[in-house]
């Protein structure tokens, strides 16, 4: 694989850890997650404001981007196409977001012909759509008794109890940078345990 000769020393050193990433280098991975992540998450707080939000989507980035690493080219550098993935999963999330909002701003009007269908999501879910939701977090709490002790223990605090990465680093005296780390495998271990069924992980 040819390395564009353009790249900055910091590229090259990055292309390197992507190869070593590549090859299961499992400090590669978490090399290459530490130069970024804090760059990642301020970016994606100026785009959501909100900074659980924020954390969310920091992990997602990183988990499409270790998930599809061997699609990198080193044609440009690894941060370019890390940040790329960042926005684009951002810019998905606020569109989905959006889906269920309608604007005041336009007011009303006359003309028949451009007028647009407002559709309003209903918010309450019917007995059927309950059962389901009831249904996957069985599944879901079924799946995660499977993972080893410390990484259920981070979904059971993040996913089923709502905690904060704050109150997670405080509940089990560990390094905040840790917390986000192990999750990032936790969630990555469930994800790939989850793929195969109709159980999304939001």
């Amino acid at each position: 694989m040819e390395i564009n000769p353009n790249l900055s020393d910091k590229a090259k050193y990055d292309f390197d850890l992507v190869q070593r990433a590549v090859d299961g280098d499992q400090k590669a991975f978490a090399e290459l997650m530490g130069r970024y992540r804090d760059a990642i998450f301020f970016m994606l707080l100026k785009m959501v404001n909100n900074k659980s939000d924020a954390e969310d989507l920091t992990i997602e980035a990183f988990g499409k981007a270790f998930k599809n690493i061997r699609q990198y080219s080193p044609n440009y550098a690894f941060s370019t196409w890390l940040f790329k993935i960042a926005s684009n999963n951002c810019i998905d999330y606020l569109r989905k977001k959006r889906t269920n909002l309608i604007s005041i701003d336009g007011g009303i009007t006359e003309d028949k012909e451009n007028d647009q269908p407002i559709h309003l999501k209903d918010e309450t879910p019917d007995p059927e759509e309950n059962l389901i939701k009831q249904q996957k977090k069985v599944l879901m709490r079924t799946v995660v008794k499977k993972l080893k002790p410390r990484y259920r223990t981070l979904i059971e605090l993040r996913y089923f109890r709502e905690f904060s990465y704050d109150e997670i680093a405080e509940e089990l005296d560990l390094p905040l940078g840790t917390v986000k780390a192990q999750l990032f495998r936790a969630r990555e271990l469930l994800f790939n345990t989850l793929k195969n069924t109709d159980v999304k992980l939001d």
